[in-house]
């Protein structure tokens, strides 16, 4: 059961951030630690392996709003979280598990109060204790993954709870993993082949997934308890980058160096395509830098529709110049002393 796993797991620390460190940050550190410990960057390192695995099922946790809210309130437990549950009637030695009630000096709740624990584990829901379907059969179910306490039958008579006649059918554990792809094979699509808890697999990795993404195949995770489903399989994407395109779900992006001519004369340009094909793209007179064209149909393909490629444009100019260019530039510059290109930009300062 995840909850009893996570209580000796600390992943804030596996991934190197701060309990109070934000998406980002946890993002970053993920990156950067899987890229320095995958497989196939240590061929045979089995000890990269393992610290891979720990750093996957960390980020799945931390990266998962809801997963980090349970395993925070898991880990303000303590060591005996699960061990120091007495007596639901606050009496000492009561009928319970066998010791203090839930504030009792042996609980192991290390300062985290009932409420925070049973938010966590349901929800936010308050339920009662006295009877029927109380809210202690599904925090226990959770937390223990259907456990009974031995006994007659107590909260939810024959159906489970303490002492019923079965548990609680809890989800299996979700596993953690990533697989680098090169950016031809995110931009079209490709079946990736991967071990995942000493089992070879198969996946089918769509078109146009970026860097970051996560793919989740349902049921493919560990397997439930009691006749809970299965937990779920989830897989970070790791692309190469690219040196002139980028990936946004259907649009292909890319930054077009151009010439100060053709900026400011216009001019029609052949641009190559990651197919192998080439284009013919109509710069506009008085382009500058930052300039967006769109070409449409030109993206990738995603659930059998195309999307659009978006071309940014970059005005750069040579480092040296010919006694020929610079005369020409500086005619340029004559013809054009009338016009002062920082004028917005003094009137902010007036």
């Amino acid at each position: 059961m995840a909850g009893q796993d996570w209580l000796d797991k600390d992943f804030y620390k596996v991934l190197g951030v701060s309990k109070d460190a934000d998406d980002s940050v946890i993002k970053k550190a993920y990156r950067k630690l899987a890229r320095a410990n995958h497989p196939d960057q240590n061929p045979g390192d089995k000890a990269a392996e393992e610290r891979f695995k720990a750093i996957s099922e960390a980020y799945t946790v931390l990266s998962d709003a809801e997963q980090r809210k349970q395993y925070d309130a898991i880990r303000a437990m303590g060591p005996g979280g699960f061990g120091g549950f007495g007596g639901f009637g606050g009496g000492r030695g009561g009928s319970g598990f066998g010791g203090t009630g839930f504030g009792g000096a042996s609980g192991g709740f290390s300062g985290a109060s009932f409420e925070d624990i049973l938010g966590a584990f349901s929800g936010g829901r308050r339920g009662s204790a006295s009877t029927g379907t109380g809210s202690f059969e599904d925090i226990l179910g959770t937390m223990f993954g259907g456990m009974n306490a031995g006994g007659n039958p107590g909260f939810g008579g024959s159906t489970g709870g303490f002492g019923g006649s079965y548990g609680t059918p809890t989800k299996g554990s979700d596993i953690a993993t990533s697989v680098k792809m090169s950016f031809r094979e995110a931009a079209e699509g490709a079946t990736v082949k991967m071990a995942v808890d000493g089992k070879n697999m198969t996946v089918r990795i769509p078109s146009g997934v970026s860097d970051g993404k996560k793919l989740r195949l349902s049921g493919k995770g560990r397997p439930g308890t009691n006749g809970g489903p299965a937990g779920d399989l989830v897989v970070t994407i790791m692309v190469d980058p690219h040196p002139v395109f980028s990936i946004s779900g259907q649009t292909l992006q890319m930054k077009l160096p151009i010439t100060l001519a053709e900026a400011v004369l216009g001019a029609k340009i052949t641009v190559p395509m990651l197919s192998g094909d080439q284009i013919t793209v109509k710069i506009p007179a008085g382009s500058v830098s930052g300039n967006r064209l769109r070409v449409r149909k030109q993206g990738l393909e995603v659930k059998g529709k195309r999307g659009d490629l978006f071309i940014e444009l970059d005005v750069v100019t040579p480092q040296k110049h010919s006694k020929e260019a610079i005369a020409a530039l500086e005619a340029y510059a004559e013809a054009t002393k009338d016009w002062d290109p920082r004028a917005d930009f003094k009137a902010t300062l007036d």
